[in-house]
């Protein structure tokens, strides 16, 4: 029994030892450091004053409620920068030569009431930047250089509905707001909504007219393929929003396809390079279109253009002949069919033919490509005239001339004549065509050897502006269709794919 306790004595002091030397390689619990205040700064128990500090600093004591920052040498803020001082209440960021704030520069700030950017060189502000700070009850912006234009409109906006505090700010520039106080201006006051011309489908095929229509409440196009020399009717899809090929009439050289709906009865004229023009009718049992006329080859040898047009409630088309032996010529429709109704202006090679209402009086105006474009006699000469278009802005009646060498004219309707009132350059242009989406007037000038080139009417010098440039491949034609609120503009290529644009609306103030 002696011995067994001694061992069991034993026993224990061995545990002892081993317990003391194992606890004894442990590392002690280390206090918790608490940050000290940066360097550039000087902190009491609540605030923090900095001064020619490089960024903002990655920590500060706790408790900080109050940062002021002046003399900074930074320019910018980048996003989440006071997130780790989430307590603040007051922040100073005066005196310093801050350009630009990231938009989410005061994220995680939800306590903060107090807000000073003054005397900085900002000119814009981040969209919503003040959005997330639910509490702020002062906001000081004087001593910018604000630069008012779109981009501040969601500011004079923001001012104008919102509890805080906000002194007096004022607009450096453009001109016209020069000076003025923020607090003044209207969100009317900018006009942000500017537009683009996009790309949304693109064809597979060379084409040289393009005319849309509308039949049994359906949205058609109709192309004269160069590849094909088919006659090609496309109708869009109201699921996909996307044309989809609708049908064929097969010719051997269709340079175009004008359609013409008389009395619910869709008739298509052809114009062919080869084999005479012909004229189709759409029936519906069969879904298919069937040739039902000829149009005269003795008169019409080499049609360039159609025009169909409505006159004292009957329906014309007049082709506009290219050749040197034959004639543009007018033809009615008396129930049963297209008949020839006159010849005009043989010999001269015709490239387009327009009919407008001026004065109250319709007129046929053609483009000749040999020697001059006539208008009754009213229109000094112009050698080369590829093609005459007419828009009507506020009542004024206006046309553009466009020329393949020389610059294309913008001439207006002065009652008796018509006045050349713009010029255009243009370099190989043979399509022009004006067009409005909403209270927008465009005019689109197709070039052979460069971009085509889009121009916005511009109200105040009645005049067209240089808008967007497209890129496409010798232009032949141009149609507008708007469908599910979307405005498409179709363009006809003679060398390459023929393309869909859509005209989107672009907020300048949202960006």
């Amino acid at each position: 029994l002696v011995l067994f306790n001694h061992r069991y004595n034993i026993l224990i002091l061995l545990i002892t030892i081993c317990t003391t030397i194992v606890g004894s390689g442990r590392a002690k619990p280390k206090k918790a450091k608490i940050p000290r205040c940066p360097a550039t700064c000087s902190c009491t128990k609540d605030s923090a004053f900095c001064v020619d500090t490089k960024a903002i600093p990655k920590s500060f004591p706790p408790g900080i409620i109050s940062l002021t920052m002046v003399n900074a040498a930074f320019t910018t803020i980048p996003e989440g920068a006071f997130s780790h001082l989430n307590l603040l209440q007051f922040l100073f960021i005066e005196n310093n030569d801050i350009q630009a704030l990231s938009k989410h520069t005061f994220r995680g700030l939800k306590s903060l009431t107090h807000l000073s950017l003054s005397n900085n060189n900002l000119q814009t502000l981040p969209r919503d930047l003040f959005k997330n700070l639910d509490i702020l009850t002062d906001l000081d912006l004087r001593g910018n250089s604000f630069h008012c234009d779109c981009k501040v409109k969601w500011l004079v906006d923001w001012i104008e509905k919102t509890n805080t505090t906000v002194p007096a700010v004022y607009c450096a520039s453009p001109f016209e707001f020069q000076g003025r106080r923020i607090h003044d201006l209207a969100p009317r006051d900018f006009n942000c909504i500017s537009a683009d011309f996009a790309v949304y489908e693109t064809f597979p095929f060379h084409s040289v007219s393009v005319e849309s229509y509308n039949f049994n409440d359906d949205q058609f196009v109709a192309f004269a393929q160069t590849d094909t020399g088919y006659c090609t009717a496309y109708v869009w899809d109201h699921v996909e929003m996307v044309f989809r090929k609708f049908h064929n009439i097969t010719s051997r050289s269709a340079v175009y396809c004008k359609p013409v709906v008389i009395n619910n009865t869709l008739h298509m004229v052809v114009a062919q390079l080869f084999g005479g023009s012909h004229i189709y009718k759409w029936e519906e049992g069969p879904q298919r279109f069937i040739k039902i006329q000829d149009i005269d080859t003795t008169r019409v040898r080499k049609p360039n253009f159609v025009e169909t047009f409505l006159l004292d409630g009957e329906w014309y088309f007049v082709v506009a002949d290219s050749s040197k032996a034959g004639s543009t010529s007018i033809y009615r429709w008396n129930s049963n069919g297209f008949y020839s109704h006159q010849s005009l202006h043989p010999w001269h090679r015709d490239t387009h033919v327009e009919y407008i209402d001026a004065g109250g009086k319709p007129h046929l105006i053609l483009s000749s490509a040999q020697k001059q474009f006539t208008f009754h006699s009213q229109i000094t000469e112009m050698a080369d005239v590829q093609m005459v278009k007419h828009f009507w802005v506020r009542r004024a009646l206006y046309l553009c001339l466009t020329r393949f060498i020389g610059d294309s004219k913008i001439m207006r309707w002065e009652g008796q004549r018509f006045v050349e009132i713009q010029t255009l350059p243009s370099r190989g242009s043979m399509v022009v065509y004006p067009f409005t989406v909403g209270p927008r007037q465009y005019l689109i000038l197709g070039s052979d050897f460069s971009f085509s080139r889009v121009y916005l009417w511009d109200d105040l010098t009645q005049r067209f502006k240089p808008f967007q440039e497209l890129n496409m491949r010798a232009p032949r034609a141009f149609s507008l269709i708007s469908v599910d609120n979307k405005d498409i503009l179709l363009a006809a290529s003679f060398k390459g794919n023929t393309l869909a644009y859509q005209h989107l609306l672009v907020d300048l103030s949202a960006k």
